[in-house]
């Protein structure tokens, strides 16, 4: 960066380092403009500089008249201040006081304390050309520049001489160019525009303040233009070095995509983004002959019919017994099992029970089937008076099996990630421009010469969305990238001091928000309309676990208790059975018909005479080696 093109300008610091007289660091600062206090050509300085030669001749290597600089010379007038003021103060003052009080004429000039610290009472401004340093003008606080010292009043104001700039060249260094794209849409981002009558270009937009924000964080001034760009993927590098060189850097909606390091450097993003996919939405059909089924998912629908299984049948157990209602044949009994389950649905079982068990469990779920009808109520009262949304497609891998259009911003690194990476074959791709094409594609669908969907990066996703926010949703995982940011030439200088600039704005929330919220009618977040309310899910188990968990330990409960006083209430037929001679399924089998007969006596306010259970004669029974012998009066079914 040392060649034609480029300007040089180094502070006092640097400045000072050379010599006044000569230094060898000059052949690597051709044509570097300095600025450094000037020392005056005085019969002290002359006579300083004969004796440091002196000193230089008789053998002393580490002195050498060119490492005598304007630091040394201040040095040198410092430690003539400090005996002075020692002197002055070995009476009763200060030391300090001394110190700041010490004025006099040194090598470098007029010694004075003034505030604190030496002031110049003028600034020289030299050029550095071939081997020594060409003095082009001066500067002081009240006259500002001037040509010469002493200024010759009589000429007015005076012009600096002709600086000669690196690549030993006269022509001043060209400000730093930017690229800008011009863009047919989007232009929220970047918009180039033509002021008439003038002819001048204005640039604006979100990118562009995000630049001028962060040009006014940095630590020093940079002149620079904007540069129009009808080649959008020219700020990408896509199109080689050439395209690249024709600017400084790339001021633009610009991704950080990895083949383009090859010829830029990024700076941290100033914006996140990512690939997703933006598809129609699509109504439901609210007159479909089963949209009854969907407010409980086919999960819930199953459970509460085994819940209303089991109910029935807990209850048919406790009542069997002591109820005639519960009695019968085998297929009454099943019947009435289902009947009594599934009527409680609808609250119209009339069955009258008995037990105090099986009114428990009916009392618990009648709660439940009360809260699962009103819940399913609801949500089907919902679907039936909402107008229903839900996505055109949800799956890529339906529109690449169908081999549907999809689109893409034109000139955009997405079409690469839409071959590469998703599979798409590159005649089923669009390119557009626009929101408003975005809008008419994915309107026409893919049977009228329009697409099935749109793939961009979520900030241009999220102004369509904010311009058509009916109709389209975000949908499917999105494909996470670098984000946006700006692109400098590999190596340049530049790019540290503007990510740091950039972090500084982000940080800034206040700041950021406002430039943010001036171009975007909505906050640039991701935007999904798939899951409306009227497309809300089915109800599911998971929703009524609790309740069916309260049925399940109930209808148990109240099961074992029973058994329990079953078989102790038949505890002297159980003691006289022999059970060496009995096996196990014989014994089960005894029990089950033994329980299956009447109890002790129906319930009081039953009629016997109209009951399906008619008294029969005593039997004895005498069951020999697996026959156990039961002696009591029995009624026939």
């Amino acid at each position: 960066m040392m060649s034609e093109g480029y300007g040089w300008v180094v502070t006092q610091g640097l400045s000072s380092q050379l010599d006044p007289s000569g230094s060898e660091r000059v052949e690597n600062m051709q044509g570097v403009l300095g600025v450094r206090p000037k020392v005056r050509k005085s019969e002290k300085l002359e006579d300083f500089k004969k004796r440091w030669k002196a000193l230089s001749v008789k053998g002393h290597e580490e002195i050498n008249i060119n490492s005598m600089t304007l630091f040394g010379l201040w040095a040198y007038d410092t430690m003539w201040a400090l005996a002075m003021a020692a002197e002055n103060a070995s009476g009763c003052g200060s030391l300090v006081s001394a110190i700041m009080a010490t004025k006099f004429e040194g090598v470098s000039g007029d010694f004075d304390l003034k505030g604190g610290e030496l002031e110049a009472s003028v600034v020289e401004v030299f050029n550095v050309v071939g081997h020594k340093e060409r003095v082009i003008g001066y500067w002081s606080n009240e006259r500002g520049l001037f040509r010469e010292d002493p200024p010759n009043v009589t000429q007015g104001k005076q012009i600096l001489k002709q600086p000669v700039w690196p690549g030993y060249t006269t022509d001043e260094p060209p400000m730093l160019r930017f690229g800008v794209p011009v863009r047919k849409g989007f232009t929220e981002f970047v918009k180039v525009e033509r002021v008439f009558p003038s002819n001048a270009t204005k640039i604006s937009g979100f990118v562009v303040d995000v630049f001028l924000e962060a040009v006014k964080a940095l630590p020093f001034p940079i002149s620079y233009e904007f540069i129009p760009l009808d080649n959008y993927e020219a700020l990408g590098g896509s199109h080689g070095d050439k395209n690249s060189r024709e600017f400084d850097a790339g001021v633009g909606d610009v991704s950080i995509v990895y083949y383009r390091t090859n010829y830029f450097d990024f700076t941290l993003p100033y914006l996140e983004s990512g690939v997703s996919m933006v598809v129609s939405m699509k109504h439901d059909q609210r007159r479909n002959m089963w949209i009854f089924l969907k407010p409980l998912s086919w999960g819930l629908w199953l459970t509460t019919g085994a819940a209303l299984v089991l109910t029935g049948f807990v209850v048919w157990f406790l009542e069997h017994r002591s109820n005639a209602a519960f009695s019968g044949t085998p297929d009454q009994q099943l019947g009435i099992v289902f009947w009594f389950s599934f009527s409680t649905l609808v609250f119209a079982h009339r069955e009258r029970l008995v037990s105090n068990w099986s009114r428990f469990v009916l009392i618990v779920w009648v709660f439940v089937v009360l809260i699962i009808t009103q819940s399913y109520t609801a949500s089907l009262a919902s679907m039936l008076t909402i107008e229903s949304l839900r996505p055109e497609f949800i799956d890529i891998k339906e529109i690449k099996r169908n081999n549907y259009f999809v689109g893409y911003q034109n000139q955009s690194f997405v079409k690469t990630i839409l071959i590469n990476q998703l599979g798409f074959s590159e005649s089923r791709l669009k390119a557009y421009n626009t929101p408003e094409e975005y809008h008419e594609a994915l309107s026409k669908g893919t049977n009228n010469g329009g697409v099935a969907a749109i793939f961009d990066e979520t900030p241009y996703i999220n102004v369509f969305l904010s311009k058509y926010d009916v109709g389209y949703a975000v949908v499917g995982p999105i494909y996470k990238t670098n984000g946006f940011a700006f692109a400098f030439h590999r190596k340049s200088p530049l790019v540290s001091y503007f990510s740091r600039a950039i972090l500084n704005i982000i940080e800034d929330r206040d700041k950021f928000e406002g430039i943010k919220n001036k171009y975007f009618l909505t906050r640039i977040v991701p935007k999904d309309q798939s899951a409306s309310t009227a497309d809300s899910p089915s109800l599911t188990v998971k929703s009524f676990a609790g309740l069916f968990i309260v049925t399940i330990i109930t209808s148990f409960l109240s099961f074992l208790f029973y058994v329990f006083s079953f078989l102790y209430s038949q505890r002297s037929t159980l003691r006289s059975i022999n059970y060496e001679q009995t096996s196990f399924w014989s014994l089960v089998v005894h029990i089950v018909k033994h329980f299956d007969r009447k109890h002790n006596s129906f319930h009081p306010t039953m009629d016997r005479s109209q009951s399906r259970v008619q008294p029969t004669r005593s039997l004895e029974t005498t069951y020999h080696s697996n026959v156990v012998t039961l002696n009591e009066d029995t009624y026939s079914m």
